[in-house]
């Protein structure tokens, strides 16, 4: 134990509060909260721990901590400090996936779509559902059903959707409020379950329909009535007082926890999620601080049932009506339920999981120690791409904790260089990225990745330079048969990989990712100029058509198989439709148009 360390912590109060672990260059790596500052904050330094606790205690250089009333303040006060700065040995606990909701927008002529927005203040949504192609089916059958509007934007008159009955045309006609929330209503109660009505209904339309010999039209029919079917299937009714509920059952092992969670809407349970994730401390904490992050992203039910045994008194205030710890019955027997599933997906995923993350820990050492850095969070990796120097690109992927980030990244088309330099396109691009982190005060990186060799690098370092700033650099360079088998460092020193090693493949990783991500923005830059070329070339479309066009079909293929009646949706002429099909008739589209 360092000795100012030992010093601190002989100073440290009995009282609650939070610490922040610092690593040598003062960044935080780790937010806890204690009962006793005192005690918790000693623990780390004495006593064996397994290997995640002993990398983390290798890379503390310091703590600061803060002192609350009570341990219910810290617990917020923690909350609060992780989303703030993201450490290190947090982030697993942030859970960033949403999930997809359906929404009947607050508008004066609302529509129906899937959403991942879901704040707490918008009205009529309903989820959520367990994956975006689910959610998007349930959307296009409601769509069939009930005469919302279709058109992102008003067409002159009423288009092909108000004849058959799907739009009430608030385009041309006049639509009551009365009328759509009665329509919310009966979407609210659809979705709770309630189809029997609609079912039987077009069972009487499909029977017509081929008492006529329509058979066309009785299909139809028949084909709503299965859909309905299919989405109601699953959803066994368990409460009939229509509550949400969600259901949070968990089982741990070994610094490693398994959360499951049940979706129930209206009574029925509609899927279950599971998620496996190491941590640091005591688990009832951190069931406590993943739940509290969670609801963040997530609208909060009627009820949130959890297990026996735990203190849920450190929740913040907007959960106080809402937590219930059941003792009997079959709000139990649910929680038996979801303890059963996280049992079962820690089985199955545990030495997966293990293995993974056992093996982008290493990575991460073996490269710490290849380049003498004391600690690697951060790493922004970028590649540029061009087709016979032409239609210049550049991207930029961003790995955290050995993991891609995506949020984090970026592209960037080239503007100061007109033929394939690649190293006056590097310098252009690191240029720019490092001028904004240091203007906007963004995220630094704890390493740099150019693809390339040391003409790339030099580039790299040089701009840097320029800066000012004392960023580590590496290149990673290619063989004769172009694979990567060499880490070109700051020194220009060559270090050969072994092929077999976990850093290798974590690096491999990194550089397929960022050429991945530059070579279909570049496709997409290069297919967006082609599909201009030959717009440009049809009479009667002029550039505003033009970008309607390409904004709403990506390609030329979409674009000539798109319905007549979607084009005039679109406000384009007839004659420049003509115009359109005419032209686009013998064009052989292919799906790498849309990259």
């Amino acid at each position: 134990m360092k000795s100012k360390i030992r010093d601190k912590i002989r100073k440290l109060p009995i009282k609650p509060g939070t610490y922040q672990m610092l690593d040598s260059k003062g960044k935080i790596i780790y937010v806890g909260k204690a009962k006793n500052l005192k005690n918790r904050v000693s623990s780390y330094f004495v006593g064996a721990h397994d290997d995640k606790t002993t990398r983390l205690v290798r890379e503390i250089d310091d703590f600061t901590y803060v002192i609350t009333n009570n341990e219910k303040e810290a617990f917020l006060l923690e909350l609060s400090q992780i989303k703030k700065y993201l450490p290190k040995y947090n982030i697993k606990l942030m859970d960033n996936k949403t999930y997809p909701y359906i929404e009947v927008t607050d508008e004066e002529h609302p529509i129906i779509r899937v959403t991942r927005n879901v704040s707490k203040n918008k009205k009529n949504v309903f989820g959520p559902y367990p994956n975006a192609s689910y959610a998007n089916e349930t959307v296009r059958l409601l769509d069939s059903i009930f005469p919302f509007r279709k058109c992102s934007k008003f067409p002159k008159k009423v288009c092909l959707y108000y004849h058959i009955k799907q739009c009430l045309g608030p385009c041309e006609y006049e639509v009551k409020p009365e009328t759509y929330k009665e329509l919310i209503k009966k979407v609210r109660s659809f979705l709770s379950g309630n189809t029997k009505e609609f079912i039987q209904e077009y069972k009487a339309k499909m029977e017509e329909h081929s008492r006529k010999l329509e058979f066309e039209k009785a299909q139809e029919f028949k084909d709503l009535i299965t859909a309905i079917e299919k989405t109601t299937e699953q959803q066994q009714v368990i409460f009939s007082d229509n509550k949400n509920r969600d259901i949070v059952n968990f089982v741990s092992y070994d610094n490693y926890i398994s959360i499951n969670i049940l979706f129930m809407r209206s009574g029925r349970v509609l899927f279950s999620s599971s998620k496996i994730f190491s941590y640091y401390g005591n688990v009832e904490e951190i069931l406590l601080t993943y739940l509290a992050q969670f609801y963040e992203s997530q609208p909060i039910p009627d009820e949130i049932l959890l297990p026996h045994g735990y203190h849920y008194d450190l929740f913040p205030e907007i959960f106080e009506n809402v937590i219930f710890v059941p003792q009997r019955g079959k709000k139990v027997k649910l929680l038996d339920i979801a303890l059963e599933n996280a049992k079962i997906h820690l089985n199955n995923n545990l030495s997966a999981f293990l293995n993974k993350e056992n093996k982008t820990i290493h990575a991460l050492k073996e490269l710490e120690d290849t380049l003498n850095i004391s600690s690697i969070t951060r790493i922004d990796a970028f590649d540029n791409s061009n087709i016979s120097g032409q239609n210049l690109v550049s991207a930029m992927v961003v790995f955290t904790n050995g993991l891609p980030d995506k949020n984090e990244y970026r592209k960037y088309r080239v503007k100061t260089v007109q033929t394939g330099d690649d190293y006056a396109i590097m310098k252009e691009i690191i240029y720019r990225r490092y001028l904004a982190v240091m203007m906007d005060d963004l995220d630094k990186p704890d390493l740099i990745i150019v693809d390339g060799g040391i003409i790339q690098l030099r580039a790299a370092k040089q701009v840097l330079n320029e800066l000012n700033l004392d960023y580590q650099v590496i290149g990673l360079k290619k063989n004769s048969r172009h694979k990567t088998d060499s880490i070109i460092t700051m020194d220009e020193i060559e270090i050969k990989i072994d092929k077999h090693s976990n850093m290798y493949s974590l690096l491999y990783r990194i550089q397929e990712e960022v050429h991945r991500f530059a070579i279909n923005y570049q496709r997409s830059v290069a297919g967006k100029k082609i599909y201009a070329s030959i717009l440009d070339t049809i009479p009667k479309v002029g550039k505003a058509t033009k970008n309607k066009l390409l904004k709403k079909y990506k390609n030329l293929e979409n674009i000539r198989n798109a319905p007549r009646q979607e084009l005039k949706d679109l406000r384009i002429q007839e004659e420049a439709i003509d115009n359109i099909y005419l032209a686009l008739s013998n064009y052989q589209g292919k799906k790498d148009d849309e990259s």
